[in-house]
């Protein structure tokens, strides 16, 4: 088997393809199929609970809650485990193949209309495959994409665009054909096209594994074959205990209500060791860096609970009081899911150059200002929305499309610069646990976005209801923009920017193309991108 080379990267004779190592086209395309799974499955979550299983709207987005908070909870685990016992390439097989074998099992255990029983404990079992390997392969795949590149190569932010123009890939492909195929012939054909998707993931990755050039080996190959305490190697326990998670999912999804308990008492231990941390034994520049990133955390929670309306709420509205036809056809409310990743494709390089001119000239906004910005768009959207409804009939579908351009643009000001201001604001011995705070604040945003779609009414509520919600919250959020707008200035104080560092940028590597939470590792410290 090749090996790594001692700086990092793959050798130096590896073949390349339009100048990149062949491994990241590989993951790129493990990545995209990944991605595709989860948010065709995602398009079509709710759907199936309320058309099929026949739940009532609100049950049905608590179960939507639970599970997309989850799947931002498990790689916190999951990169823990593969830097210190798996490496990045066994934990995404190990997360692929449980991917695969969650959204087959939904597809396969489905039973009559409206039957529950072993149908919806199998649903349910589906979901928790599903969120473990999401764990074991989410929270590893980009760092693989690092690992491929020395520290100081000058490629490593083209391949992060490049892998990350995967992730949206296959965010745009999902809900199109997992949602037509779900919509229009059968759930079964939805949930198994997702599976199918990430089985051609994980055979390829499996296939061209050789193209890695070792890349994600175990830190110690001796360790992980050593015996645990139940008597098998290291590695079989780990995938064991994995089997367990997957059982500890299964009841939280049914349970949803301790998902938010578990949220609250994880983010109070967590960030209460932040602060302690940070006022105890950091110096002053980099505990004021720390504070300034927990204000930018405490921000996550809104934006990601306004935003993700997108598959619950949002999903359902778009279904009933839109327009959705155009030419004699009728859309399946499913593709308009497509419609922000889209959006993020063809916005993300303009942004991308954007930030980079305004910076030469000394006027890019700060990370904090972005945030406002990103509050104030995902608020307005909802304003867009609303005052787009009629009094009666439905909502033409060019205000649904509106309001994703605007949360869009609300994500690439909030998306990257978040993930790169935890890189940049934190000292390296915490670097991944407060990449891992960053994933709970995502967490906690999903839970809080699966209770807001509760408030819209549920079943019978009726329209008006629904815009009544849309437009509270649009107004909160745009008010909570305002104010980190005028605190921006002594954040950005906090932040120390003038002494992070002359020669490396501890921002990740392709960051002005990223957009979406959880895009990152938790380990991030091989992702560091050369100052620009």
């Amino acid at each position: 088997m090749a090996t790594v080379m001692q700086g990092g990267g793959v050798p130096p004779h590896a073949k390349t393809f339009l100048g990149h190592p062949r491994g990241l086209y590989l993951l790129f395309f493990a990545e995209m199929w990944e991605r595709f799974s989860y948010y065709g499955m995602r398009a079509i979550l709710v759907f199936y609970l309320t058309k099929h299983f026949l739940f009532t709207e609100q049950p049905a987005y608590a179960v939507y809650g639970a599970y997309t908070s989850m799947v931002y909870i498990t790689p916190i685990l999951g990169g823990w485990l593969a830097d210190r016992y798996l490496g990045a390439r066994k934990a995404v097989l190990a997360g692929g193949v449980l991917i695969t074998t969650g959204h087959l099992l939904i597809a396969l255990v489905e039973g009559p209309v409206g039957a529950r029983g072993t149908a919806m404990e199998g649903f349910y079992a589906g979901l928790a495959f599903i969120i473990v390997g999401t764990g074991f392969l989410k929270a590893n795949i980009s760092v693989l994409v690092g690992q491929l590149y020395p520290r100081d190569d000058i490629r490593r932010d083209g391949a992060f665009s490049i892998f990350y123009m995967g992730i949206n890939t296959g965010a745009f492909a999902g809900p199109i054909i997992v949602g037509v195929l779900g919509e229009t012939v059968g759930w079964n054909w939805g949930f198994g096209a997702a599976g199918i998707g990430m089985a051609l993931g994980l055979v390829a990755f499996v296939l061209f594994k050789p193209a890695l050039h070792g890349v994600g080996a175990p830190p110690s190959a001796e360790r992980l074959s050593g015996r645990g305490p139940i008597g098998l190697s290291r590695e079989w326990t780990i995938y064991l205990a994995a089997l367990g998670g997957v059982a500890a999912s299964w009841w939280l999804v049914r349970n949803q209500g301790v998902v938010g308990t578990a949220l609250i008492v994880a983010a109070i231990g967590t960030i209460g060791y932040i602060l302690w941390t940070a006022v105890v034994r950091l110096p002053r520049e980099d505990r004021d860096r720390i504070f300034a990133a927990m204000f930018l955390i405490a921000l996550c929670p809104l934006f990601w609970a306004l935003f993700e309306q997108t598959g619950s709420s949002l999903n359902v509205y778009t279904d009933q009081q839109v327009d959705r036809t155009i030419l004699g056809w009728t859309i399946p409310a499913t593709v308009f899911q497509s419609v922000n990743p889209f959006f993020i494709i063809t916005l993300a390089p303009l942004f991308g150059a954007l930030w980079i001119k305004l910076a030469r000239r000394g006027l890019e906004p700060s990370a904090p200002l972005k945030f406002g910005l990103g509050l104030i768009l995902v608020g307005a959207g909802f304003f867009v929305l609303t005052w787009g409804a009629p009094a009666e009939g439905l909502t033409p579908a060019i205000f649904v499309i509106l309001l994703y351009m605007l949360h869009s643009i609300g994500e690439l000001c909030f998306s990257p610069v978040g993930l790169s201001s935890m890189t940049r604001l934190s000292v390296p011995q915490m670097t991944g646990l407060m990449m891992g705070t960053w994933f709970l604040s995502t967490a906690a945003g999903n839970f809080l976005a699966g209770l807001i779609a509760q408030a819209t009414g549920g079943e019978g509520a009726g329209p008006a209801q629904v815009l009544e919600v849309y437009g509270r919250i649009g107004w909160f959020a745009i008010g909570i923009g305002v104010v980190v707008l005028l605190l921006a200035r002594p954040v950005t104080k906090l932040m120390h920017l003038d002494t992070l560092g002359k020669s490396v940028d501890h921002g990740l590597a392709g960051d002005s193309a990223l957009a979406e939470p959880a895009a990152a590792g938790v380990d991030t410290r091989g992702e560091q991108a050369p100052r620009r």
